[in-house]
C-alpha cells in the first residue's frame, strides 16, 4: 500500500490490456489540428482508468506521506494529469514508461506556449518532479527522466508593501468601524474584520494559515499563536497590543453573535457561524484597505509583506524573521532585504566613510 510505502514491480499494465495501446482510449486532449499540447493544462480530461488509479495513488501519498494541503493536492493533480495527457496524445507512447526526458521537455515547451507565468512553470516543473521520483519509488518507471529536466527560474519579483503610516491608517480606521456600531451580527462582522487584518500585519501569517486558527491555538497569558504552516509544519508567533485588544474585543462581543453549533472550535467565522475560509478572509481584507484611503489594495499578502518588510525596516534578525514567516529557505526571506531603498540607503550614509 502507498500509505505504507511500500515498491510495486514495474508495472507494464499500464501500457494497457492484452498490450495494446491506451491511445484509443482516450479522450483526446487537442483537437484535429490544434498545436500539440497547447491545450496544456486542462484539469478535465479523461484518462483511462489505468491512469486514473496511478492519480489518485499519487494523491493519497501527497495527503498522507507529505502532508500536502488539499489545495495544493488539487494543483499537482491538474499539473501531472495535463503531463500524462499530453504524452498519451502522441500516438507513439503508450504508458507511464514511455516517459522519458524528451517527452518531459515537450510537455514543458506547450506549458510555455500558453504564455503562463515562469512561476507557474516552475511550479508545475516542480509537482512533475515530484511525481516522477514518486513513480520510480513505487517501480512504475525504471528510471526518474525529471531528475534531468531544468525549471525555468521565475524571476524575483520584489514584492509590493504598505508604507507603515498607511499600515496604521488602514488598521486604524477599521478599529474605529469596530469601536462605532451598534448591537448585531452586521458590527460583529467589523469586529471579524479588524481582528483579520490586525493578526496578518501584526504576526505576518498566510491568510491560510490565519483560517485555520482554533481558539485553543491561542495562548493569551503570553500573547502568542501556535500557527499550523506549510507541510504541517507548527511555529509560534508573538502579536502586540493592538491585536490582543482586538482578539479580546472579538471573543468577547463579535464571535458571540455568530457562533452556531457547527463552528467548533473555529477562531474566526463566516456570517454563518461556519468556519471562514480564505475567500471571505481576501474579501474582508480588501474590504478593510479599500475603505483606507491612500492606501493601496494589496489583499492578505501584500499585509504579510508589509510586517516582513517593516520588522527588517526596525532591525530585526533575518533568521528570526524566518521562523516567524514561516519560511522554509532563508533565500525567501532575504528578498524582503531588498524592498526598502530607503532603509539601505540610510545604513550606507551612517556607516560608509563615502557616502
Amino acid at each position: 500500500m502507498l500509505a505504507g510505502g511500500e515498491r510495486r514491480k514495474p508495472a507494464s499494465s499500464f501500457a494497457g490490456s492484452r498490450g495494446h495501446c491506451l491511445v484509443s482510449s482516450l479522450a483526446h486532449p487537442y483537437p484535429p489540428g490544434h498545436a500539440e499540447g497547447v491545450a496544456a493544462q486542462d484539469d478535465t480530461a479523461q484518462l483511462p482508468e489505468e491512469f486514473e488509479r496511478v492519480l489518485r495513488t499519487f494523491e493519497e501519498y501527497l495527503r498522507l506521506r507529505k502532508g500536502r494541503s488539499e489545495h495544493t493536492i488539487r494543483a499537482y493533480r491538474s499539473d501531472v494529469r495535463s503531463l500524462i495527457a499530453h504524452l498519451l496524445a502522441d500516438p507513439g507512447r503508450c504508458s507511464l514508461t514511455d516517459l522519458d526526458l524528451r517527452a518531459l521537455r515537450s510537455w514543458q515547451a506547450a506549458q510555455s506556449a500558453t504564455g503562463i507565468a515562469r512561476s507557474t512553470l516552475a511550479r508545475r516543473a516542480s509537482s512533475v518532479k515530484t511525481f516522477t521520483a514518486w513513480a520510480q519509488h513505487m517501480g512504475l518507471i525504471a528510471d526518474d527522466p525529471a531528475a534531468r529536466l531544468q525549471s525555468p527560474r521565475p524571476y524575483r519579483e520584489l514584492p509590493a508593501v504598505l508604507r507603515k503610516e498607511q499600515a496604521a491608517s488602514a488598521l486604524d480606521q477599521a478599529k474605529k468601524r469596530a469601536e462605532d456600531r451598534t448591537e448585531g451580527s452586521a458590527d460583529a462582522i467589523e469586529i471579524r474584520d479588524q481582528l483579520i487584518v490586525e493578526l496578518l500585519y501584526s504576526c505576518g501569517i498566510r491568510v491560510g494559515e490565519l483560517c485555520g486558527l482554533d481558539i485553543a491555538d491561542l495562548d493569551l497569558g503570553n500573547n502568542v499563536l501556535r500557527v499550523l504552516g506549510k507541510g504541517n509544519k507548527e511555529r509560534v508567533v508573538p502579536y502586540g497590543r493592538p491585536a490582543r485588544d482586538a482578539l479580546d474585543m472579538w471573543l468577547r462581543e463579535g464571535r458571540p453573535l455568530l457562533a452556531v453549533p457547527a463552528s467548533g472550535d473555529a477562531l474566526l467565522l463566516g456570517k454563518r457561524g461556519r468556519r471562514l475560509d480564505q475567500r471571505q478572509a481576501r474579501r474582508a481584507v480588501h474590504r478593510v484597505l479599500a475603505a483606507a484611503a491612500d492606501v493601496p489594495d494589496l489583499g492578505p499578502h501584500g499585509l504579510r509583506h508589509s510586517a516582513a518588510t517593516h520588522l527588517l525596516e526596525g532591525g530585526a534578525d533575518l533568521r528570526v524573521v524566518q521562523e516567524l514567516l514561516g519560511h522554509a529557505s532563508l533565500a525567501t526571506t532575504q528578498l524582503y532585504t531588498h524592498v526598502s531603498i530607503g532603509r539601505l540607503r540610510a545604513v550606507h550614509e551612517q556607516a560608509h566613510p563615502r557616502a
